[in-house]
């Protein structure tokens, strides 16, 4: 029996992430080889005419599993009947501009967006925030969609989390495959805290802890945090656009962990409505390593937590309670 197509919504969609994505997506990258996917995309009126050439191109690449393409500027027309969300639509800060500009700005597309997707979504909608500030931009829509369950609104740190494996595996020489069970803590910004005290690596000889085989604290709590935090800084550098591919692919990595399981003994970052856990701030959407099963995530919880890590913890923590406070005084 041939599964039923899933609807996935990608905001933004004519942008450079929406362009990476979607070929994921149609591919069953993000939801598995078998399953059917009628996608979704929306974006802005200026953006119409490239959005439909990025429908022509879905059409022009025959994938198997792609059974439709709504392309439209009309948000209700956009999120009606969607099962997964990906939100990557967002204003992005110009330069010269104030935090609290940007903060506005994604306060009222955040606001507008909540409310369709509340009315016009499928039950049980699974919606991932991408356009930064991501944990932010996610605690607007949970407030103005208050029937969508807050265990479906997630931020995206997966990006992080896989540039802490990349990171790791290059200074290993080891398969990124190999690497498991780092952690992105707090917020997708550069108070974030990359941790690897409880990373693994498979070797010849068993699993062994990242801080053993580096064997370079110095690098571990200094070098590697600066390098995942700025990474995204790096490569708007380099490649005078922001990581779009790189992106895309934890979208899809962040959707199928969650939608199809996470594989036994391992778990993942994910930015999630915080109760607490591990002291964080609750009551915003913070980053913790998490377990997915049957399409829930869960918390990992009693690790051990050092010194060092309470600070780092408690400084992303910070941020994201005023970031809060910021976003919600553009609401009034």
């Amino acid at each position: 029996m041939a599964k039923e197509p899933v609807r996935v919504l990608v905001t933004g969609a004519a942008g450079q992430i929406g362009y990476a994505l979607v070929p994921m997506i149609a591919r069953g990258v993000m939801l598995g080889a078998d399953q059917p996917v009628i996608l979704h995309m929306l974006d802005i009126p200026p953006a119409a005419e490239a959005l439909n050439g990025v429908k022509m191109e879905l059409v022009d690449a025959a994938f198997p599993l792609l059974k439709g393409v709504v392309a439209t500027t009309d948000v209700v027309e956009a999120c009606t009947g969607v099962n997964v969300a990906v939100m990557v639509g967002g204003f992005p800060r110009k330069e010269g501009m104030e935090r609290k500009d940007v903060m506005s700005k994604n306060v009222s597309i955040y606001k507008s967006q909540a409310s369709a997707l509340e009315q016009h979504a499928a039950p049980n909608c699974k919606v991932l925030v991408v356009a930064n500030p991501a944990n932010t931009n996610a605690l607007i829509l949970k407030e103005f969609a208050p029937s969508i369950p807050a265990k479906n609104i997630t931020c995206l740190t997966r990006l992080d989390h896989n540039r802490a494996l990349g990171q790791i595996s290059e200074k290993l020489n080891v398969q990124v495959s190999d690497v498991k069970n780092v952690i992105i803590w707090g917020n997708h910004s550069s108070s974030q805290y990359p941790d690897v005290n409880h990373a693994t690596v498979m070797t010849p000889s068993g699993e062994k802890p990242v801080r053993e085989l580096v064997k370079d604290d110095a690098w571990l709590n200094g070098e590697f945090i600066t390098t995942v935090q700025q990474r995204g800084a790096a490569i708007i550098k380099a490649r005078k656009l922001s990581s779009a591919l790189s992106a895309a692919s934890a979208a899809c990595d962040h959707i199928r962990d969650w939608v199809l399981g996470t594989p036994e003994g391992t778990w993942v970052s994910m930015g999630v409505y915080s109760d607490g856990s591990y002291n964080a701030p609750a009551g915003v959407i913070y980053s913790f390593p998490v377990t997915c099963k049957n399409g829930e995530w869960t918390i990992v919880q009693g690790l051990a937590i050092d010194e060092f890590s309470r600070k780092k913890l408690d400084l992303t923590g910070q941020e994201l309670t005023e970031e809060k406070e910021l976003a919600y005084s553009c609401l009034s």
